[in-house]
């Protein structure tokens, strides 16, 4: 408002032309780039045959990171369990969330580099599964990133679009994680 108490409205700052198209872009090329890492670690563990001493350490790092990357997205979850009990604003849920993005980053990129030293067993239909699992996983956390900034954009009330795509995106996080880690429980007490 000017100072006569007459309203004006500000038009917004013009972004440069086709910035929306690289950002749409970007996040099939991370999602790309997901898949061949992971392709790319299944590729090595074929090649490896690291020791006994290699072997320990590896599955030692694969808990730790497993402890770090399902650790923050189970912290990420709850942040969002306490907006739908009215405990906390949407915006500080989303805020907080996205500080536990490098975690979960963190984590997921240590889980399937530590994996490659652990010898899978490729020949196994559960390995396959959790190796599917994963990857939908890491498609699905760059789903997460780009629907994060888009919830960092809106003021309440949240859109109830906006709201089933968190959803969905949760569930499939929750499935993909828990999925991953009894195939790995159960491979690892065979």
């Amino acid at each position: 408002m000017l100072d006569n108490g007459i309203p004006v409205r500000i038009p917004p700052t013009p972004r440069p032309p086709g910035l929306g198209v690289h950002r749409r872009y970007a996040a099939y090329y991370a999602m790309s780039a997901s898949i061949m890492l992971l392709a790319g670690a299944i590729w090595l563990s074929t090649r490896l045959r690291p020791n006994t001493a290699w072997h320990d350490i590896a599955l030692f790092a694969h808990l730790a990171s497993l402890v770090l990357g399902f650790g923050a997205v189970l912290v990420a979850d709850y942040l969002f369990a306490l907006w739908a009990l009215g405990r906390v604003p949407f915006a500080e849920a989303v805020h907080s969330a996205s500080r536990l993005h490098l975690l979960v980053w963190g984590g997921l990129t240590g889980l399937v580099a530590s994996g490659a030293l652990l010898s899978p067993d490729l020949g196994s239909a559960a390995t396959i599964v959790k190796l599917c699992l994963v990857g939908v996983l890491a498609v699905n956390g760059v789903h997460a990133t780009v629907l994060g900034h888009r919830m960092a954009l809106v003021d309440d009330p949240v859109p109830v679009r906006l709201l089933v795509r968190g959803g969905l995106t949760t569930a499939v996080s929750q499935l993909c994680w828990w999925g991953a880690v009894v195939i790995g429980f159960l491979n690892a007490t065979r």
